[in-house]
């Protein structure tokens, strides 16, 4: 089995942590790869520990040596499902249906918890709380989900399981990464785009879940139109699974606490991206979502440019075709990213002629016309365009893989820079309003 080596020192870090809020001992002795002992059997860890941890790679995986009091349990995992289904009305709705609220619910009070996975739910639980939520909300969404396509009773425990387990990679990288507005450096991308390998390496090595989870969760972050991570398979190529996971931890990050109108953000979100998602399920996603309710009160500022924002990202994606010179001639990678790439920026346009934010749809309209609401509305496609926008430019980036020292050819760094200005004024923009 492949070790993506991730740094020590932040899963240590958050287990150390956990250790200052309740008992955390060993439950053998600690040694590092070199054979050499560095904390015995029983030994209780807390913070004085953290140094020695993290500076060491050890012979065993750090979450296989700790057990703590008061762990989670399929209990715990149940009540802070129902928890989350009775707070956010979203989720209400989704289990609204009462015996597939019972058959979810006992899903997840019922997915294997081998004893690395209950330290790591419990260091998740008391420590990285926004992990720990979002596994939930993702389970219970996987779990619906599963109702429709698949129907058998295994079917519907394994997409809970996977749901419940997709991102427990995040407790091994940098905490950082959990801030999704975070300019992220490049040793944290590169953390960032391995976490869900991470998450199924964790999961094989403890043999308790079938291949079929480790699959599913090392696509939780591959889209259907190859845009994902870390492997940028498309389309079928990701299991069915794979492609609920993709789904429901994309429904569970808009209702993260602290994010604002979580159903409005997404219904735009579902209409902009049907390139990257099974379209059956995100109309089901949609047709619970009540957008108005977010629209009363939303605290958004509102863009009073978006229409001439959004002419302006149309523009920019009919530049990509990019006039590179000799493209024939190009090594076979290169080549393709160049048209797979084009692939996108018409998917993107495609998507803003679906919601009607395409140039001829939005000269019909005057932005000092706009209602409340229009407004909110324009203004998050605005992001969400600006967003993808910017994630093309980091796939290009990406997959031209310039080797040190090599400058990217003019057409793409000229292409690059004005993606650059463009997605920074209209974050600016928003900022200043």
């Amino acid at each position: 089995m492949q070790d993506y080596n991730t740094d020590p020192k932040h899963f240590a870090l958050a287990a150390t942590e956990l250790g200052e809020q309740k008992p955390v001992v060993t439950n053998r002795d600690i040694y590092n790869s070199s054979g050499v002992k560095l904390i015995g059997k029983g030994v209780a860890i807390n913070l004085r520990q953290y140094e020695r941890l993290q500076e060491h790679k050890l012979s065993v995986p750090l979450e296989e040596s700790l057990q703590s009091a008061n762990s989670v349990t399929g209990a715990t995992l149940r009540e802070s499902a129902e928890a989350i289904i009775s707070s956010i009305p979203f989720f209400a709705r989704m289990m609204a249906d009462d015996r597939t609220r019972k058959a979810i619910l006992k899903a997840i009070e019922n997915t294997p918890l081998p004893p690395p996975i209950v330290f790591q739910l419990t260091v998740a639980q008391d420590v990285r709380t926004g992990v720990y939520q979002h596994l939930i909300r993702s389970a219970i969404t996987a779990g619906w989900l599963a109702q429709s396509p698949l129907k058998s009773r295994y079917d519907l425990d394994t997409a809970v399981a996977a749901g419940l387990m997709h991102d427990i990679g995040m407790l091994h990288v940098d905490p950082i990464l959990q801030q999704p507005e975070q300019q992220l450096d490049r040793e944290q991308r590169r953390q960032l785009y391995a976490h869900p390998l991470v998450s199924s390496q964790v999961l094989e090595r403890t043999r308790d879940f079938t291949p079929d989870v480790v699959r599913a969760v090392g696509e939780h972050q591959e889209y259907l139109d190859g845009s994902g991570y870390p492997r940028h398979l498309e389309g079928k190529a990701i299991s069915l699974l794979g492609r609920i996971l993709s789904l429901s931890q994309l429904v569970s990050a808009m209702f993260a606490y602290e994010r604002m109108a979580p159903e409005i953000r997404l219904s735009v979100l579902l209409r902009m991206t049907t390139h990257r998602f099974e379209e059956a399920m995100s109309m089901q996603i949609i047709a619970l979502l009540q957008p108005q309710r977010d629209v009363l009160n939303a605290p958004i500022n509102r863009l009073p440019n978006a229409t001439d924002l959004l002419c302006q990202i149309d523009d920019v994606l009919l530049q990509w075709p990019l006039k590179i010179e000799k493209k024939e001639e190009l090594p076979p990678l290169r080549r393709s990213a160049l048209i797979l790439l084009a692939r996108h920026a018409e998917q993107i346009r495609r998507a803003l002629a679906g919601v009607g934010a395409a140039p001829a749809q939005l000269a019909k309209l005057g932005d000092d016309l706009l209602d409340d609401a229009v407004q909110i509305e324009m203004t998050l496609m605005t992001h969400e365009a600006a967003w993808q926008l910017r994630t093309m430019a980091r796939q290009a980036r990406r997959r031209w893989a310039a080797v040190p020292d090599e400058a990217f050819p003019a057409p793409l760094a000229n292409w690059l820079q004005q993606v650059d200005a463009l997605v920074t004024l209209v974050y600016e923009a928003t900022a200043m309003q």
